[in-house]
């Protein structure tokens, strides 16, 4: 039953990454270089997942330029791949209480005995200091099971880049 929950996963990962990556080259890139032809943008769109090693045809990005609007309505600056990182912290801090009691309370204890021994750091988000960050305790193991799933994801991408040349 757990292991359904990584069914497609890697799929989801790639779309996603794709997706974050293309919106880095969108903002990376001198306006004198970008398509300035909507008959241009597939093209461009497909050099940039290449460049990147995502140009897979079985696995698009999840988002397209053509309707990812909110790349282009300002404000925004090629943030899109902070919601990756925001799902590893999900998951850190998910295994964190995991393995502190599988409470709140548990976990919020290892992290109070930590900062006491001097092994943990913690910066809380205000409004007044944005970067906050808790350090310490987070870093989980990954599980054998987790290793062998990207190992295999690593060597078909790699079997991928060898067809292709």
């Amino acid at each position: 039953m757990r292991g359904s929950t990584l069914f497609q996963q890697g799929f989801k990962t790639t779309e996603y990454l794709a997706a974050a990556l293309l919106d880095q080259v969108w903002h990376s890139t001198p306006l004198d270089e970008l398509p300035t032809d909507p008959e241009q943008v597939e093209a461009f769109e497909r050099a940039a997942l290449a460049k990147v090693g995502l140009d897979f045809d079985l696995v698009p990005p999840r988002y397209r330029s053509a309707y990812f609007r909110h790349v282009f309505e300002g404000g925004y600056d090629a943030g899109y791949y902070s919601y990756i990182w925001s799902e590893v912290l999900d998951a850190d801090t998910a295994a964190f209480i995991t393995a502190n009691g599988g409470t709140t309370a548990g976990a919020e204890a290892k992290l109070v005995s930590g900062l006491d021994a001097d092994k943990a750091y913690l910066n809380i988000h205000t409004a007044t200091f944005g970067g906050g960050e808790i350090r310490g305790f987070l870093n989980r193991v990954p599980e054998p099971g987790t290793l062998a799933l990207l190992g295999l994801g690593l060597a078909g991408l790699a079997a991928s880049r060898r067809r292709k040349q």
